[in-house]
């Protein structure tokens, strides 16, 4: 092999070690978020639970109900279906999935389960991620 090639093949391998160190602080970074959430929840904390979303309109979150653009009205959803903490229960995340899509965005699948005294609900979620003000933050979010 050439020199030319060795120096491109050698550019290609550095970029792609730099963009996985670079994924993965992103995913550490997201994983946080859904942390902190789950514990504001379990808090009975839905203003600091509502910390992970983007604030204004460009939220869009699509559940059983339709599709509700916005911060307050995905907080006017989330507080009108979980009024107190034993509507809310213990809520549980299993994060299936964090994919790469691109330097200033994340998706991650998983599955959710409340746990509550008379029921478990669960289902899935696909959130997409992106850096909004130095931040990472939801910007779509599709649960089921």
């Amino acid at each position: 092999m050439n020199a030319t090639r060795i120096s491109i093949v050698s550019l290609w391998v550095l970029l792609f070690a730099l963009s996985s160190c670079s994924f993965k602080g992103r995913e550490k970074s997201v994983r946080n978020v859904l942390s902190e959430q789950q514990r504001s929840w379990n808090h009975g904390d839905l203003d600091g639970f509502m910390q992970g979303y983007v604030a204004g309109d460009s939220l869009i979150f699509i559940g059983e109900k339709g599709i509700r653009y916005g911060y307050q009205a995905t907080l006017k959803g989330y507080k009108k279906t979980y009024a107190d903490l034993k509507a809310m229960g213990n809520l549980d995340f299993d994060i299936l999935h964090v994919l790469n899509a691109g330097p200033k965005a994340v998706v991650v699948v998983g599955k959710w389960k409340l746990i509550r005294d008379k029921d478990m609900p669960q289902g899935y979620f696909t959130l997409l991620f992106q850096k909004v003000k130095g931040e990472w933050k939801i910007v779509m979010d599709h649960t089921s």
